[in-house]
């Protein structure tokens, strides 16, 4: 359990829907940020290249797809804050990814933002070291071990947690990952793991029990509302209260 809780948590909404007009209305939706997913979402290189500009009431983030430097590069290019960068396992994998999100001297990042091309100001090399945020997705039993490396590791700003694929690494459900309080459980060494680096703590939730589990234990980001969820769960009960609208009485012949 959380015995200091941070007041600075961020709650994050999430697009997995892969087009400017849902990424725009949630990032209209009180947020603090707003996470476009390209890996396990609809958004391709089109897509993000034309929804973040339209989400820029929020800082936007975007789930590459892999540990890449070239997707790392083109979603930062695309006018992105910052990226969450999936399967990371090492303090190498972590130092890779903090690398390709900042220019040299403190990276390797390539110079082509595409704001030129909108007619937009282009961020300076310097500024856009100090603004952008790199976050390393922890989802492997293998990654556990290394949290140490992984959360210190030179341009890593933020350990993120994929709750699903953590618990499928670990043979588990969602449910009892989120419920483990046994000493050393993983959730927790995290947590303590970024606070030894002074690296942020965010994870996924999905909903507001995970969110308060998770805001419990001391993450600090959490992504809690994500638009195709949305849809579907107020779609569905929306419906169900409208078939449940009384019909008139029909007048007797």
């Amino acid at each position: 359990m959380n015995d200091n809780p941070d007041p600075t948590v961020q709650i994050a909404a999430w697009s997995m829907l892969g087009t400017p007009a849902a990424a725009s209305l949630m990032a209209r939706i009180g947020a603090d940020l707003l996470v476009l997913d390209a890996q396990h979402g609809l958004f391709d290189d089109a897509g993000l290249i034309a929804a973040i500009p339209a989400a820029s009431a929020l800082p936007v983030h975007v789930r590459v797809p892999g540990n890449s430097a070239p997707l790392i590069g083109r979603a930062l290019d695309a006018g992105a804050a910052g990226v969450i960068v999936p399967m990371v396992q090492s303090g190498a994998e972590a130092a890779s990814a903090g690398a390709a999100t900042r220019y040299p001297p403190l990276g390797e990042r390539s110079w082509g933002p595409l704001a030129a091309y909108r007619g937009e100001p282009t961020t300076a090399p310097a500024e856009a070291n100090a603004q952008v945020s790199c976050a390393v997705m922890v989802e492997t039993s293998r990654a556990l071990t290394q949290l140490d490396d992984i959360a210190s590791a030179p341009g890593v700003d933020m350990v993120f947690v994929g709750p699903f694929d953590l618990a499928i690494a670990l043979g588990t459900s969602v449910g009892a990952l989120l419920a483990d309080d046994s000493p050393g459980n993983p959730l927790d060494a995290i947590v303590a793991a970024c606070r030894r680096a002074g690296t942020r703590a965010g994870a996924f939730a999905g909903g507001l029990d995970a969110a308060r589990a998770l805001i419990d234990r001391g993450f600090t980001t959490v992504a809690v509302a994500v638009d195709s969820q949305l849809i579907t769960a107020a779609g569905s009960a929306l419906v169900a209260a409208a078939r449940g609208i009384p019909t008139p009485r029909q007048e007797s012949a």
